[in-house]
């Protein structure tokens, strides 16, 4: 049995197990009364963040409202405001780039709702894990920077999509009413957080799934990156490939990405460096296989609803290299939009249990985010291409056409034949192709300024500014009394 962080023997579902999960799960819920809270949240305090199994448990929870579903909503709907996917059905009009209609608010509101809830759970270990009794003080800094970690990635999230939210920290998570912070304000806690993680977290995970201070240092490139500080970036990015601790898997065939890369099967692999884990359990697995498959392709036994899909006749498909292996995760399939149909078959798995019960894992941070990251950064840096950032991207691009990663090849890119923006497009095609299902390119165009003109030249469309923030939900503005409905809400909306 595929073995990792979601399927470890949990502890008996006893009166302190069920005291947390009551406590977080009440916070849900705005219209709760604040006396309703204190004393389950007393009992959580003095009885269960005592040893390092009960923090362990309350750590696990943190991860729980990404895995429900939500991470892949929320890629998919990133994806389905990308140049090159398209939207099929309640999320078309996210391909219409003139703001979020009302069924499309509902589903960010979601999301929203759901990175509050896993910062709250983080927390609550980050609050209450050091007053344990009965637990080590290696076991509550470990803890308390996986939490931190958790923490910075939900907000990474957050502030990339609604831009300045309140922040609810360790010390203000009991405040009801919380002025929107900043953007600025919300990137420099993300900072702070990952700098103690990479500090504290392990070299290594005990279980599969688990973040490492090499996750940390990942994030850390990612945001520097997202920041324009492309030194710290490239640095960053350097520790993490310099420590030789990752590697590609070899791919000589479409299948191979299919099982020995994302495979149903897999616990862990030497690319990866934060994947969000799931098994074949219901509702303990990928939800994005049933998003993104087409019934047609009888690559995961429960069919699938196939929101994304591609068009055969687009320029971005005909422009990519049939050579690329990942050009052929695209199957035309016509399910009634056309003969040119493209479906992604990326995840399979014919033996998922439901639903949301496959057992591909999601490869949030890989070895090619850190290889990519590094090209970018450097070549930012320097205002213009490095030799060492080149070789980093050609890693990625001959692994993708069957190559050995390390080894020069006939279709690698050449330095001498790129400047400092034509190289940053061709980091961006790169990583467009690599990382399609992740929600990356969306957040990729917005950082570098180019959505507009990418999107108008892949689809002719003129993105609305609106479009470029989603709309903080209208529950939040109800209950949180420290936001002005009239000023704090994000344009347009």
């Amino acid at each position: 049995m595929k073995m990792s962080l979601i399927n470890r023997p949990k502890q008996p579902l006893d009166g302190k197990y069920w005291g947390i999960i009551g406590v977080l799960c009440l916070c849900l819920f705005s219209s709760c009364e604040k006396s309703l809270i204190e004393e389950p949240k007393s009992l959580v305090v003095e009885s269960f963040f005592n040893t390092a199994t009960e923090v362990e448990t309350a750590t696990n929870l943190i991860y729980s409202p990404l895995r429900n579903n939500n991470y892949a909503v929320y890629e998919a709907t990133l994806e389905c405001q990308s140049d090159y996917a398209n939207g099929r059905g309640s999320w078309a009009p996210l391909h219409v780039f003139q703001g979020l209609d009302d069924a499309n608010i509902t589903r960010v509101s979601d999301l929203w709702r759901a990175f509050y809830l896993s910062i709250r759970n983080a927390n609550l270990v980050i609050k209450n894990a050091p007053t344990g009794k009965s637990i080590s003080k290696a076991d509550v800094t470990k803890y308390v920077a996986e939490a931190k970690f958790m923490r910075a990635f939900n907000y990474f999230q957050l502030v990339r999509n609604w831009a300045g939210v309140p922040l609810r920290t360790e010390s203000t998570m009991d405040a009801i009413d919380l002025k929107r912070n900043t953007a600025d304000e919300v990137y420099d806690l993300i900072i702070a957080d990952l700098s103690e993680a990479e500090t504290n977290l392990p070299d290594n995970p005990a279980v599969a799934g688990r973040p490492t201070k090499w996750a940390a240092k990942t994030m850390l490139a990612d945001v520097y990156l997202t920041l324009g500080k492309f030194a710290e970036s490239r640095d960053k990015a350097d520790e993490v490939i310099k420590s030789n601790k990752f590697s590609f898997v070899p791919t000589t065939t479409k299948a191979d990405f299919q099982t020995k890369v994302w495979g149903p099967d897999l616990v862990s692999t030497t690319e990866e460096i934060f994947y969000l884990k799931y098994a074949r359990q219901v509702n303990q697995g990928n939800y994005m296989l049933w998003i993104s498959n087409h019934p047609d392709t009888k690559l995961f036994n429960f069919g699938g609803a196939y929101v994304l899909y591609l068009d055969v006749t687009s320029a971005y498909y005909k422009s990519w290299n049939p050579n690329d292996l990942r050009k052929g995760l695209w199957d035309l399939i016509n399910f009634g939009l056309g003969a040119n149909t493209l479906v992604s078959s990326k995840f399979a798995d014919q033996l998922a249990v439901s639903q949301s019960g496959a057992g591909n894992d999601d490869p949030v941070y890989g070895y090619s985010d850190v290889l990519l990251i590094y090209a970018e950064a450097s070549g930012r840096a320097g205002n213009g291409p490095t030799a060492a950032g080149m070789e980093a991207l050609n890693k990625v691009h001959r692994r993708a056409y069957g190559k050995a990663p390390a080894v020069a090849s006939s279709i690698d890119f050449n330095l001498t034949d790129y400047n400092a923006a034509t190289f940053l497009d061709l980091v961006l095609t790169e990583r467009s192709y690599e990382f399609q299902l992740g929600g990356k390119r969306w957040l990729d165009l917005k950082r570098t300024g180019k959505v507009k003109e990418a999107i108008l030249a892949a689809t002719g469309k003129t993105v609305a500014d609106k479009h470029l923030l989603w709309p903080i939900p209208v529950s939040e503005m109800n209950y949180n009394k420290g936001l002005d409905p009239t000023k704090d809400q994000n344009p347009g909306y």
